[in-house]
């Protein structure tokens, strides 16, 4: 139950930055954090990470709400495993649950993080990232689990 916390509260910090970024910032506005290293910069992305699937809400939507049902569905299994990989879970369901609510109500995600070698991305996009990396250490190097195993 607390990595199920975890998930909520990267949904609420992520739609209160870009809240924040709506309120304070035209779209294309850029404003400097660091100068020359990293900016608040909106955009309104209307596909996925790099680009890709743009235009096409249905699709994304649809692979988000699939992948909120199969976790709802395994609940049982997830609350077995161990606490860094339900964080890890928590993490990625929290993300894909940000930017769902983005397509399904703007119509497109809100990014605003630019750190200048790198697409623009935001809060909900880096937790997906972490949230993935996580669970992939937990699923390569776990003792007991699948992958990598101590000699």
């Amino acid at each position: 139950m607390r990595a199920a916390w975890v998930g909520l509260a990267v949904v609420a910090a992520d739609q209160a930055t870009k809240w924040w970024v709506l309120e304070r910032l035209a779209p294309g506005e850029s404003v400097a954090v660091v100068p020359g290293f990293v900016y608040l910069t909106r955009i309104h992305n209307p596909g996925a990470a790099f680009g890709f699937f743009t235009h096409q809400p249905a699709l994304l939507s649809g692979v988000a709400l699939f992948l909120l049902w199969l976790a709802w569905r395994n609940r049982q299994f997830i609350r077995r495993q161990p606490v860094g990989a339900r964080i890890g879970i928590a993490l990625g369901l929290g993300g894909a649950s940000g930017n769902l609510i983005d397509r399904l109500f703007r119509g497109a995600v809100v990014d605003f993080i630019d750190p200048l070698i790198w697409p623009v991305f935001n809060l909900a996009d880096a937790c997906i990232v972490s949230g993935a990396a996580i669970l992939s250490w937990f699923i390569v190097f776990r003792r007991g689990g699948a992958g990598v195993q101590d000699a």
